[in-house]
């Protein structure tokens, strides 16, 4: 139907055209014609108008199609390119746009003054105006990244509150998945922040020719669908990016000082970044060790060995949350499961390590049963 319609208007507006141009031929039509016929001046003009009009109308009546489908590749165009603009670039863009024309305004009062010039000068002084002050807003961009957290607020969520606080998620969080049992939970308070730059490093993930890259780059991105859909923590989307940094984890570091906002991770080397540059940091092993039951020295536990440790005679058991036990002397005894007795617990940043021997051998050393 609007095909139909823009043919249709588009074919008038050709007759109207080609009546209005060729009726200044009609002289010429009137000499061409009037050797073999005698025509007056005035039906001249008027033949003239009418195949002027005609011929304009079939033209726009055959362009019409044409240019509806570049109208609308025109616009499918413009609108994959917006689509890829953050909206903080958006809004700062059009603030220095808007600033200005109104210094431009202003300074063209005095500028048209100037003798024969001035009127030239006055919008060519506008025009650079304008592309300082969008250059100067885009380069310092990260100041106002609070726009990002009025623009790409989760409707879903309540309006936050002034002294909220950011959780910035990090790629090796994300894959871990551990995030959202964490969230489950309700003692992670805040907003969850994840970046678009981090999006862009799961979604790179996900199409890695590597068949485990590109199930970690899948579950990531399924674990980030089901904490903004299933979870009832605010999740808000940052679209901004820091160009003049390349590795993912200087772009979190940046984030975080800008929107004063905290990293979740469990990556060993980022946490070390962080600590050096004073952004607070949440670890989700170090929360891990920190929830694991206690064991303490002369407990007795049940443990399978199941492999040879580094040492010689040494076995290697794991309970169910993964903290690895050393047994000594336990190599003889891979594939069955004993008591042990804990002799000592090693802390890391890395984990938790327990070292035991097997309870029989200690009920011989110290003859106690």
């Amino acid at each position: 139907m609007a095909q139909k319609i823009v043919r249709i208007v588009g074919t008038l507006i050709g007759i109207i055209l080609g009546a209005l141009i060729f009726k200044d031929f009609g002289p010429f039509f009137v000499s061409a014609v009037g050797g073999a016929i005698s025509i007056s001046e005035p039906l001249g003009t008027s033949i003239s108008s009418v195949l002027g009009g005609s011929f304009m109308g079939l033209i726009f009546y055959f362009l019409s199609p044409l240019t509806i489908k570049f109208y609308n590749r025109f616009m499918n165009w413009c609108d994959s390119r917006l689509k890829t603009v953050p909206t903080q670039d958006i809004v700062l863009v059009s603030a220095a746009l808007i600033v200005a024309l109104l210094m431009g305004m202003l300074l063209s009062f005095s500028v048209n003054r100037i003798p024969y010039v001035g009127p030239y000068i006055a919008p060519l002084l506008t025009l650079l105006l304008a592309v300082i002050g969008v250059r100067f807003l885009l380069n310092r961009k990260e100041d106002f990244a609070f726009l990002t957290s009025i623009f790409n607020r989760n409707p879903r969520s309540p309006a936050a509150a002034d002294n909220e606080t950011y959780k910035i998620l990090d790629t090796s969080a994300i894959i871990d998945g551990r995030i959202v049992d964490i969230c489950k939970t309700g003692f992670l308070e805040g907003v969850i922040v994840v970046a678009g730059f981090v999006l862009e490093e799961l979604r790179h993930i996900a199409d890695s020719p590597d068949l485990l890259k590109r199930n970690r780059g899948r579950r990531g991105l399924d674990i980030l669908n089901k904490i903004q859909k299933e979870m009832d923590i605010p999740v808000q989307i940052y679209e901004g990016d820091f160009e003049d940094l390349n590795d993912v984890d200087s772009k979190l570091v940046r984030l975080a000082k800008v929107i004063n906002g905290k990293i979740i991770t469990n990556d060993f080397n980022l946490n070390k970044v962080c600590e050096l540059q004073g952004i607070p940091v949440l670890n989700i092993n170090e929360l891990a060790n920190a929830v694991k039951p206690v064991v303490l020295p002369g407990e007795e536990m049940t443990a399978q060995i199941i492999k040879d440790g580094k040492e010689p005679g040494q076995g290697v058991a794991y309970l169910d949350d993964g903290t690895m036990i050393v047994v000594e002397g336990g190599r003889r005894y891979i594939g069955d499961s004993i008591d042990v007795l804990v002799t000592s617990v090693l802390q890391t940043a890395a984990g938790r390590m327990i070292f035991a021997k097997p309870k029989q051998a200690a009920e011989r050393v110290t003859g106690v049963k």
